[in-house]
């Protein structure tokens, strides 16, 4: 999903193409280490990789942004369901204003990805997500993962900033 004002694009669904502790602060790093679980690690480190074919520059993970992606990602596990927007009917926007970040830029969801690898494959392929992935104008990057009882709800949350 893009900020307003921009269309959004349909998430991919898997036969189609809680939260854990730790995030640092603010800095954050472009290798995906600020606290990342191995498997959001392994996503910040795989966008970058893909920004990096078209001459972006990586995106550093910021802690905010990390804290608003695992929330969506625990809510959506924990209550069902597998949208933008959250049951309480707030936006990635004020999801991620909630967490604190000022320059809320995009967000990406995926259900039933087992890993890393297949989630990105699976983004890459949507031309919404990838145009999201592969936007230098963003500067940030959250990701959060949440065990599903349809497999694992991902959430990337980029920002401005």
């Amino acid at each position: 999903m893009r900020a307003p004002g921009t269309t959004p694009k349909k998430t991919p669904e898997p036969d189609r193409p809680p939260a854990t502790s730790g995030a640092r602060s603010r800095g954050g790093s472009p290798d995906g280490s600020a606290g990342a679980s191995g498997a959001e690690a392994a996503v910040v480190a795989l966008t970058n990789a893909e920004r990096a074919k078209e001459g972006c520059k990586p995106l550093r993970v910021d802690a905010r942004l990390v804290t608003a992606a695992r929330r969506h990602s625990a809510d959506m596990a924990a209550n069902g369901y597998f949208d933008h927007t959250s049951r309480n009917g707030d936006s990635p926007w004020q999801r991620m204003e909630a967490a604190g970040y000022p320059s809320p830029g995009a967000e990406n969801i995926a259900k039933g990805y087992a890993t890393a690898e297949a989630v990105m494959k699976g983004w890459m392929d949507s031309p919404g997500h990838r145009a999201n992935i592969l936007n230098c104008d963003l500067r940030a990057i959250g990701v959060g993962r949440a065990a599903g009882s349809g497999g694992p709800l991902w959430t990337q949350d980029f920002g401005w900033k």
